[in-house]
């Protein structure tokens, strides 16, 4: 069987799923004080990336969330961004990789996975196009098609978006968008969000 060129492999991408910290985020977790007991996680996400997922959605690739964490910010951020799923508290990522891939249709070759720890990689190696970030630990850099230069939460997500939007031949339309200073409107399409028992 003929080994596909990373540009083969973007060109077959109908969805894109991620983990959030160290991929959305550079992986720092702020802790506030609440008043009275517990706290406040915050996280900073990059406009970068925001766009990024935008853009994949206006040209009909849907997008998704398997983080490890269940965090208010987190879902937030998805549902700004149109992202369809978003699958919290999910160590293993296999589980919830198999049940969008069966909501949606699609085969796990139409899949791209960005993931920077060692529980993303039994999804990148599955997936069709499989993404580390610049910051991702040895082990997922050595089995991702892809190693991006910027890390996560400084723009990794993007130049994954960017890719694959070159590569199915969207990148003019995404040029004459931002000429003419406008985004097109997303789809209507609800939020699921699934949280781990």
């Amino acid at each position: 069987m003929k080994k596909l060129s990373v540009e083969e492999r973007a060109k077959k991408i109908k969805i894109v799923l991620m983990d959030v910290d160290g991929v959305l985020t550079d992986g720092t977790i702020h802790l506030l004080p609440a008043p009275g007991r517990g706290f406040y996680e915050l996280k900073g996400f990059s406009a970068l990336d925001g766009i990024g997922l935008r853009l994949l959605r206006t040209f009909g690739i849907t997008t998704g969330l398997i983080t490890g964490r269940k965090a208010e910010g987190t879902v937030e951020r998805a549902r700004v961004l149109c992202v369809r799923f978003v699958y919290q508290g999910f160590l293993s990522k296999t589980g919830p990789f198999g049940e969008i891939l069966a909501k949606t249709g699609l085969r796990a070759d139409e899949a791209a996975y960005i993931g920077d720890d060692l529980t993303d990689i039994p999804v990148l190696k599955a997936a069709g196009l499989a993404v580390a970030p610049a910051n991702a630990v040895g082990e997922v850099k050595e089995c991702a098609h892809v190693v991006t230069k910027l890390g996560g939460g400084s723009g990794a997500v993007r130049e994954a978006c960017d890719l694959i939007l070159k590569a199915q031949g969207h990148w003019p339309e995404v040029l004459r968008m931002a000429d003419n200073a406008r985004w097109d409107k997303l789809p209507d399409e609800e939020l699921d969000v699934y949280d781990a028992p």
